[in-house]
């Protein structure tokens, strides 16, 4: 196929400015370097030109109309437009439309709820602990076998630190507040002793004092069946230690 015959399908949709966009940019670059068929091209724009006045104006000569519909014959068939579609089919993409927004809104409120029923669960579990926590005090505080303990400091100073535990030895609880705490050196902490009837002091929790010297140990975790001889308190390390470690510098007078 010569270059001219492999155009000469394009110039008659060019002429017609019907030939696409990259098939027209390929064409013209084609027409700038050939005359030949720069002067086809002007024929069956003047052809198309006498065609388009059979309408209204004298006949157009019959070469004029036999170039162009030769021309154009050779085109390949345009595919014929897609139907449009049918309405239940608009309608069935605005039905999925439909049930994808109100998932979404289904699972927007499904998560609000989740998140109310987490907010709901964990304050629910706080007064739960709470509430917890007062029974024992109360049960502490009422049970047969409680004792009440004065723990004061071993050498008597002005405004001195106090403390009172209350123990139950049957229902294993421990309530102990002191006051007047006296403040102590940087990664050290108080801690409580039991001091049994009988065996080696046993260890009943570690605490520090507020700004003004309280404190508070509750329901640490003590052995069952335990009998209080007395309660002290030593200065340890803040991880606590197994054995009281000297001096002892608060201890009660017994129960």
């Amino acid at each position: 196929m010569s270059v001219h015959e492999q155009y000469a399908e394009d110039l008659a949709l060019y002429a017609l400015d019907a030939l696409k966009s990259d098939e027209r940019a390929s064409l013209e670059k084609h027409l700038e370097e050939c005359a030949s068929c720069r002067r086809e091209l002007e024929q069956l724009r003047g052809d198309a030109a006498l065609l388009a006045l059979t309408t209204s104006g004298p006949k157009p000569p019959a070469r004029a109309k036999s170039r162009l519909m030769d021309a154009i014959a050779k085109e390949p068939k345009l595919q014929p437009a897609r139907a449009r579609a049918p309405l239940w089919g608009v309608l069935g993409w605005i039905a999925t439309a439909a049930m994808i927004v109100v998932a979404s809104a289904l699972w927007w409120w499904n998560s609000v709820l989740s998140f109310n029923v987490q907010i709901l669960s964990t304050q629910l579990e706080r007064e739960k602990a709470q509430s917890e926590q007062a029974r024992r005090v109360a049960e502490i505080l009422d049970a047969p076998d409680a004792a009440s303990y004065v723990v004061m400091p071993v050498s008597m100073k002005a405004m001195p630190p106090s403390g009172k535990a209350i123990y139950s030895r049957d229902r294993r609880g421990l309530i102990f507040i002191a006051s007047n705490l006296n403040p102590i050196p940087a990664q050290k902490a108080y801690e409580l002793w039991l001091i049994p009837m009988q065996g080696a002091p046993i260890p009943a929790g570690m605490f520090k004092p507020d700004a003004h010297g309280g404190a508070m140990v509750m329901n640490p975790p003590l052995p069952a069946g335990v009998e209080a001889k007395a309660f002290a308190i030593t200065i340890e390390p803040e991880q606590g230690s197994v054995t009281p470690t000297p001096p002892i510098v608060m201890m009660s007078k017994g129960g």
